[in-house]
């Protein structure tokens, strides 16, 4: 086993919750900050923790509107951030391959 490729892995990422919010997103163009929160069992103090991490890091953009007079805030990814999560997949595609041969 490698251990090299482990500590390739994007630490910003692999955090459990920033994980769970990219992987969400991966399979949609934007979820809103209810709807992150709920698919995923977070607090909003958590789940705004982590969105301004990822937000920081250029992987996730956030928009504010309103929606029925109410404020609707939503996430999306970047396209770095799209380009970020493919390889941490990528790598862990890549241990997994490793130590199974």
């Amino acid at each position: 086993m490698n251990p090299e490729l482990f500590l390739q892995l994007d630490r910003v990422i692999h955090e459990k919750g920033r994980l769970a919010i990219m992987s969400a997103l991966a399979g949609t163009p934007e979820l809103s900050f209810t709807e992150l929160r709920d698919t995923l069992d977070m607090t909003d103090g958590n789940l705004t923790t982590h969105i301004r991490i990822l937000q920081e890091e250029g992987f996730i953009s956030v928009a504010k509107s309103y929606q029925n007079h109410r404020s609707l805030t939503t996430c999306s990814l970047t396209k770095a951030g799209r380009k970020a999560f493919t390889s941490y997949i990528d790598l862990l595609e890549k241990i997994v391959r490793q130590n199974k041969a």
